[in-house]
């Protein structure tokens, strides 16, 4: 919608005497683009919200109602005076207008809206850009994601580094969340070090892929203020409707626990809000997983299948039964193209099955930054894979 709004402005700009040029460029856009271009358009010239069909309805007879007043008068009348009269007069949605220059007017509404930093919309615009979007999701019965970042130890950075480091820190977070966001997605500087992106149409195993482009982006971000060089991580949460809540209000607070439960597990994370406290996403892993009981009767390992695997856990199937608490050496083979990662973990679950076989689920303990990479970067790839 931004850059709607930014080429209907532009090409006031550009035809600013002419307005049959106007009027033709804003419906051929209206042909050649797939979205609104006559709601922006009027928005642009009177600041009233329509929907896109009630705004095309209004747009037609507002291009009627000027030839009207061009036979009645004689000449060509204006395109901003027959919306001014239509609007006082036929339509009467408009009661006191003002005249203002649409530039004057845009940069006011611009510093208004975004955060003078980040250049992210601020938390006021955030709000309405929610209630909006869901909203539209409610009246079209589409899914809805929000993801909710937050940079991690960010008191420490500024007490570390100065206050100046933090801002540069926000700024260039803020331009990668910029770089990777859909034109129809929001982000939104939520507060400190807070930051919230409206992701339209987006399932949450879909919004999990660009928050994880996005986390391993500033992890991967290398940053100098002062002649010293520093870095940062960012945790996040992510929650749906309609399926986690159907309100802005409880949308967001279930996104916040989310990023809690992610702060929780050792920061550097993203987590999935979910009723059931399951808050990293599990999908189906069949490589090479070899498994040993970290005690001196258990002096080599042994082959198991794997099942599933998330961030923070393995689920195999073994003819071993192991205990509650046991510790285990686990070695994965995410990629063939890469060296086994080896994690422990304690068994926290155990399962019989029918053929005298357990299902063994594993909960990892910490784990380094290859090793998170490496399992990130492999849920990533299958959430890729999936149909849509």
């Amino acid at each position: 919608m931004v850059e709607t709004r930014q080429s209907i402005i532009q090409c006031l700009h550009k035809f600013f005497d002419d307005d049959d040029q106007v009027i033709n460029e804003i419906n051929r856009l209206a042909k050649e683009t797939a979205g609104e271009i006559f709601s922006v358009a009027l928005h642009i010239l009177t600041n009233l919200e329509f929907q896109e069909q009630e705004a095309k309805e209004c747009w037609q007879k507002i291009i009627a109602h000027r030839k009207t007043l061009s036979n009645a008068i004689g000449r060509k009348v204006g395109l901003r005076t027959a919306v001014c009269d239509y609007f006082c007069f036929v339509n009467r949605s408009l009661k006191n207008p003002k005249v203002v220059e649409i530039n004057i007017f845009e940069e006011t509404t611009h510093s208004s809206k975004y955060d003078a930093l980040t250049k992210l919309v601020n938390r006021k615009y955030l709000n309405e850009a929610l209630s909006g979007e869901l909203a539209r999701s409610k009246r079209h019965k589409t899914v809805l994601s929000i993801l909710f970042f937050d940079l991690d130890n960010f008191k420490e950075l500024n007490d570390t580094y100065g206050h100046a480091a933090g801002d540069l820190a926000l700024y260039n977070v803020a331009q990668i969340i910029l770089s990777v966001k859909r034109t129809e997605d929001t982000a939104a500087r939520y507060g400190g070090e807070e930051m919230v992106v409206i992701l339209p149409e987006t399932e949450k195993f879909k919004a999990l892929i660009l928050a994880e482009r996005i986390r391993k982006s500033v992890e991967e971000l290398k940053l100098k203020h002062g002649g010293q060089n520093y870095h940062l991580t960012l945790s996040g949460g992510i929650s749906s409707y309609p399926n986690d809540a159907q309100t802005p209000e409880t949308l967001l607070d279930c996104a916040d626990k989310a990023l809690y439960r992610a702060k929780a597990a050792g920061k550097n994370n993203i987590a999935l809000y979910s009723k059931d406290k399951r808050y990293f996403i599990r999908v189906d892993f069949a490589g090479e997983t070899f498994v040993q009981k970290l005690d001196n009767a258990s002096p080599s390992d042994f082959l198991t299948d794997g099942k599933n695997l998330s961030l923070k856990g393995i689920l195999f199937e073994s003819d071993i039964r192991f205990e509650f608490g046991n510790k285990l050496q686990i070695k994965l083979q995410i990629d063939q193209n890469s060296e086994p990662l080896l994690l422990v973990g304690n068994v926290v679950r155990v399962e019989a099955l029918n053929n005298s076989r357990y299902d063994i689920g594993v909960s990892f303990l910490e784990m380094d930054k290859t090793a998170k990479n490496d399992i990130s970067g492999y849920i990533t790839r299958y959430l890729e894979n999936l149909p849509d």
